[in-house]
């Protein structure tokens, strides 16, 4: 986005408002990644409430900082996805089992339903789904703690 660009607002009721070139109001617009781990801050689409593409942002650090807050602000709200840092428990090594962790938002535990819900996006990056469809991102599994890595190997 630049200036010639459409803006961005919150309105009375917290919902994302893009004003288009056209001066048009698109009320409870959606900001998505494209590629939300591998690229995170590039590739931005603002969707209307029918998902139609508004506008596309190649990258976040382009805009202006009220529109670039927004839009993080945004993106953080629809996103969940904690960071798993270490795992403490798991109740068995056979599926479903109960694992205990530490996120980068605090210690939690989830049920993992099988090993297949453990998705590997690079040697040092990983997914893991609860059973719940919460996703839990390892970033870099070389990092986590000995007894981390050698429970989730039994699983990998």
């Amino acid at each position: 986005m630049n200036a010639h660009a459409p803006t961005l607002r919150r309105d009375a009721f917290n919902r994302l408002v893009l004003t288009d070139a056209d001066g048009r109001e698109h009320a409870g617009v959606v900001a998505v990644r494209a590629f939300p781990i591998g690229a995170p801050e590039e590739g931005i689409s603002l969707l209307d409430v029918d998902g139609h593409e508004l506008a596309w942002i190649e990258r976040l650090a382009d805009c202006p900082a009220p529109q670039r807050e927004l839009i993080a602000a945004a993106l953080q709200q629809r996103e969940f996805m904690p960071v798993l840092r270490r795992l403490k428990s798991v109740s068995s090594f056979a599926t479903p089992s109960t694992w205990q962790v530490d996120t980068d938002r605090g210690p939690t535990s989830f049920v993992l339903k099988g090993e297949e819900d453990i998705r590997r996006l690079s040697a040092d990056l990983l997914i893991v789904n609860d059973a719940h469809g919460v996703q839990y991102l390892i970033r870099d599994l070389g990092a986590m703690d000995r007894a981390s890595r050698k429970l989730l190997d039994r699983f990998l």
